[in-house]
């Protein structure tokens, strides 16, 4: 029983601090979708320069320039 009354009391946080008002929920929404993309983009930007060193212009412009 203690657990699920913790469950309750962190659900009814949650629920008060972020569902309760439209207007926190949708802050809320477009503040983590954002931070998500930001994220994500970073991420796979940092696998696709990885999988691709050494072929990327930014690897080989020192060659080319004088």
């Amino acid at each position: 029983m203690p657990a699920a009354a913790a469950s309750s009391g962190l659900s009814r946080t949650i629920y008060n601090t972020f569902f309760r008002k439209n207007s926190v929920f949708v802050t809320t929404i477009f503040v983590s979708a954002i931070g998500f993309n930001m994220g994500f983009d970073t991420l796979t930007d940092k696998i696709w320069d990885d999988a691709n060193k050494g072929k990327q212009w930014k690897d080989i412009k020192h060659k080319f320039e004088q």
